[in-house]
Formats: C-alpha cells, structure tokens, sequence
C-alpha cells in the first residue's frame, strides 16, 4: 500500500481484504451485466419484437453509463469512494425493483427503464471502483489486480446465463412454437403473460441481495483513498492544466469505447451471430458463456504475465493483434467453427480493460475521479457498437458486417497499446 493514500485517521494495512471486498463488487456486476446476453432472447419472446427492438437492452443499459458517468464523480467527490459504492448498489436494488416488476407486466418501455436504473447505479460503482483498484498499488501493476477482478466479474458473467436459462429460458424452443401455434391471440397473449412473469421474483430476490450488500460495504473495513496522492500528476511530468491537458486520456476514452464496443459483440452479440447460421436457440442462449469462459482463461494468462514478463501496454498490443486474427477467423469459417473464433475473442478481449483503465487514468491527480467518469461513460460503446451490427446486418452479410465493425476497432485499441497511451506525457 506504499503507493496509496489514505483518508486522515484511517489506519495504513493489507490490500488483501480492500481487494477482496472489491472482488465481490466486480461479481455482482459482472452477473448484472452479463445477463444481457440472455435478456436479449427473452425480451425477444416475452415481448414479441424483432432484433433491432430486443437489442435496446444492452443500448439502454450502456447508455446509462454515458448520462450519469459524471454527475457520479461529483457525487463521489461528496460521499468518497466507499459511500458511493454502497451508493450504486442501492440505486441498482431500486432498477432490480422496476425491472422485474413491469417485465412482469410485459410493459416494455418502463421495463428499459428499469434496466436503465439499473445501470445508473452500475455507473456510480463503477467510477469508483475501477480507479480504486487502480491505485490501490503501484499504477504499473494495475493490470494484474484488475485481472484478479475480472476473473470475479466473468465468473459471475459466465454463471448468468445459465442461472438465467434455469429459471426463465427452460424449454424455449418449444416454448415459441407453442406461441407460434397459439390458435387465437388472447392464447397467445396469456401464453406470453406466464412467460414473462417467470422473471419477477429472480429479479425481486436480488434487489434484496444489492441492499444486504450495500449495508455490509458501508460497515466493512474498506479504507478511503485519496486519488490526488495515489496517482500524482508529477509521475508523468505533468505541472498544470485541467483535463484537456491530458492526451493519454482522451485517447484512452476513444479506446475504452472501442474495447467495450467489441467486448459486448463477441459476448453478447454471440447468441444473435449463431442464430444467423440457423443454430438452435436452446444452444444459441448460452454462448455468451462460452465467451467468458475464454475470458477467464485470458484473465489467468494476464495475471502470470503482467508485469513479471511482459508490461500491460505490450500485452495491450498483442491481445489487438489477436482481436484481429480471431475476427478474420470467423468470417472465413462458417457454423459452430466460426461461432468458436467469435467466443475465442473473449481470450483476445480479457486483458484489455485491466490494461486500458490504468494507462488512460495514469497520472491524473486531483482529476482522477474526473477521467474515471469520462471512461465510464466510454461503456457506451457496448450499447452503439452492436446496434450497429443489428441494423447492418439487415442489409448486408451478418459475417461481414461482424468484421467491418470489429477490425477497425481492434487496430485502433493496438495503437493505444503501443504509442497512444504514451501522448502527452514526459517522465519516463
């Protein structure tokens, strides 16, 4: 902790406990989150609407990111890092509520409302919890505590959607042609209302899990840490200057937007990417854990090669270059094989938010919280990026319009990795 500063009265001790308390956050939203995936499908059913329309999930949920990442860091410059946290899962409980209630009622629009509440506090633990993590340690070994967080993250991610099928997506396939066969519309409708309702008390169970939560991080011994003295602006010559004055940051926003952009596509757009070849939904509903299953096993590989053998930004590179190669491999293949090559990009994409927060953040001082809010806001590449593929791929070959969006972003991220996060600083 030689590299943290603490609030005034708060004793100096192990990261150990700090890091597992943090650990568990990422597990929540990282469940959270990846349920997406599935959510797509369900909406698709419950609600009986296209693609374009099933796809607002994840555009409604990233894009609470984008509208209340910086009223979050003014909101943490009030609460500190540890109030805002329990904060966020708080207002997460009270979009758990809202979600389940009017799915239930299969009320479509409020139901994204929900999910947007959702994200909202997703956005205020979030701001704090990445720079935290971040400087907890020494910034040049951020990576690898982030990884040890991403591994919570994608473990509750790789749960989810078989958490989820179990109790909501059970029978699908003949759960739709019985929709489909429904001889009349009030049949259809009363099939569709029992359908629906199935998502109301999973949702009601964990509002109450986020409050228990929220109560234990606000009596935890989660210490405070004081950004500007973590993170100095001096470690990369900086004097003066607001937070124009930090190229590496902007650029790392543009980066982190491209990251999540792709991160959500070879997750979440999977199962809608198989169903292009005409696989099963009973099979396509659970691919997105086949993603993080690979993600894991990147996550693993980061935390025995960072910084001991290879540094953040390098690996940077090489997961972009993989990002590229993978992406080729599934628009040359076709079926379950190029269905692979897209959950292998989870290996690819794994290492690359661990390393793309610590660099963009690097040296922000007073302003760390600030730039936190401005990546933050960056996840709403997550919500524009695969809206994106749905709409083009209306017009266009789904496999190619997969690698017009996902190379450019991958080519981009590999020059952040290799000069970008680099602009702009003068200390070695």
């Amino acid at each position: 902790m030689s590299a943290t500063t603490l609030a005034s009265g708060e004793p100096r001790s192990s990261s150990v406990v700090p890091m597992l308390i943090i650990g568990v956050l990422f597990f929540i939203f990282g469940f959270v989150t990846w349920l997406n995936g599935p959510l797509i499908t369900f909406v698709k059913l419950a609600f009986n609407v296209d693609d374009v329309s099933a796809f607002l999930v994840p555009q409604v949920f990233y894009l609470s990111y984008f509208v209340l990442a910086i009223p979050s860091s003014f909101v943490l410059r009030r609460t500190g890092m540890k109030k805002g946290m329990a904060l966020g899962l708080f207002v997460m409980a009270i979009g758990a509520v809202l979600f389940g209630q009017f799915v239930s009622m299969r009320i479509f629009y409020p139901a994204l409302f929900g999910l947007f509440v959702i994200g909202a506090g997703l956005a205020l633990l979030q701001t704090a919890s990445n720079p935290y993590i971040s400087i907890l340690g020494p910034i040049d070994s951020a990576a690898q505590r982030i990884a040890f967080m991403g591994i919570c993250n994608k473990v509750a991610g790789a749960l989810a959607p078989f958490v989820f099928g179990a109790l909501v997506l059970t029978g699908i396939d003949s759960f739709d042609a019985q929709v489909k066969a429904a001889p009349t519309v009030e049949a259809r409708e009363a099939l569709l209302d029992t359908f629906a309702a199935k998502i109301h008390m999973p949702y009601m169970i964990m509002a109450a899990l986020l409050v228990l939560l929220a109560i234990w991080v606000v009596r935890s011994p989660l210490p405070e840490i004081r950004p500007a003295g973590a993170n100095a602006e001096t470690d990369i010559g900086h004097a003066k200057g607001g937070i124009f004055s930090f190229p590496h940051l902007w650029l790392g926003v543009l980066c982190l937007f491209l990251y999540v952009g792709v991160e959500v596509m070879a997750g979440d757009a999977i199962g809608t990417y198989g169903q292009g070849f005409g696989l099963p939904l009973s099979e396509t509903k659970v691919f997105t854990s086949f993603t993080l299953g690979a993600m894991l096993a990147g996550y693993l590989a980061g935390l025995a090669l960072i910084p001991r053998f290879i540094s953040q930004q390098s690996y940077l590179a090489v997961s972009a270059v993989l990002g590229v190669i993978f992406t080729l491999g599934a628009y040359v293949t076709d079926g379950y094989v190029s269905v692979g090559f897209v959950a292998a990009l989870g290996f690819a994409n794994a290492m690359m938010w661990p390393a793309i927060f610590p660099l963009a953040i690097h040296g922000l001082g007073r302003l760390t919280e600030r730039g936190s809010a401005l990546l933050i806001m960056a996840i709403v590449g997550g919500g524009l990026v695969p809206k994106l593929f749905v709409l083009l791929k209306q017009h266009y070959n789904f496999q190619l319009v997969f690698m017009a969006l996902m190379v450019p972003c991958y080519l981009y991220i590999l020059y952040y990795g290799a000069r970008g996060h680099r602009v702009g600083q003068h200390a070695p």
